[in-house]
């Protein structure tokens, strides 16, 4: 089995080949690290191979494992579900949340900003599957939240976020993630939103088809660290 070092080698290859093939940089392409159930020594790993992007579901799960990482420069994100009542803390352990999907916390979150003077880049999780399991706003009804949350003083829009359908044919997803891209884009002229320029999408076994269509983040797990360490 793989380490950590030599499957980031192998996911930065094949991040370059698929943007390549589509007239992109492999250097606009970010690679976050996805570090739900993994350990602080596999982040540890991938960090010292250049890694700089970690993303926590859970807030508590940031909160115990922040402390063990804090000599390393690392940039945190939020990419699961914010409950209201985690968005204090969630405000307090990371510097980007991906999951804003409606108002009441993107309020409470600018709220935060007020009172402490800071800005908060975020972006939009959006539900382009249209799935009831899933978490985000449904992409009809995107711009009207886009229009609530744009001036709210101390948010920043940087990007769109989805966690498309899962197919066993990668090619199957490709259509949600190049919705995802035409809402971007028709975002970013509708509201004049030139800050609006990230794409959080593609997952370890998608991330390729993700890079074709104009993700800027992709979000690996297991094939970037390996089997999740299992719950006691």
């Amino acid at each position: 089995m793989n380490g950590v070092a030599e499957n980031l080698r192998r996911i930065r290859e094949k991040i370059a080949e698929a943007a390549l093939r589509v007239g992109r940089k492999p250097e606009e392409v970010k690679i976050l690290g996805a570090a739900k159930g993994q350990s602080t020594e596999k982040i540890r790993e991938a960090v010292a191979e250049g890694l700089t992007l970690i993303g926590e579901n859970y807030v508590q799960e940031a909160e115990k494992k922040k402390p063990f990482l804090s000599d390393l420069s690392l940039t945190w994100h939020l990419i699961g579900h914010l409950q209201k009542n985690k968005a204090k803390k969630a405000f307090e352990l990371f510097d980007l949340i991906e999951t804003v999907d409606r108002i009441e916390i993107a309020e409470k979150l600018s709220k935060l900003c007020q009172k402490t003077g800071r800005r908060l880049p975020v972006f939009i999780e959006v539900n382009v599957g249209g799935e009831e399991n899933k978490k985000g706003i449904l992409p009809e009804a995107l711009p009207e939240l886009i229009r609530h949350i744009k001036d709210l003083p101390g948010l920043e829009i940087r990007g769109l976020m989805c966690i498309p359908p899962y197919f066993e044919d990668v090619e199957a997803v490709r259509p949600y993630f190049r919705r995802l891209r035409e809402l971007r884009d028709e975002l970013q002229e509708k509201f004049d939103l030139p800050a609006l320029t990230e794409l959080s999408m593609g997952m370890s076994h998608d991330f390729e088809v993700a890079v074709e269509e104009g993700a800027t983040i992709v979000r690996i797990g297991t094939a970037l660290f390996g089997p999740r360490t299992p719950k006691k």
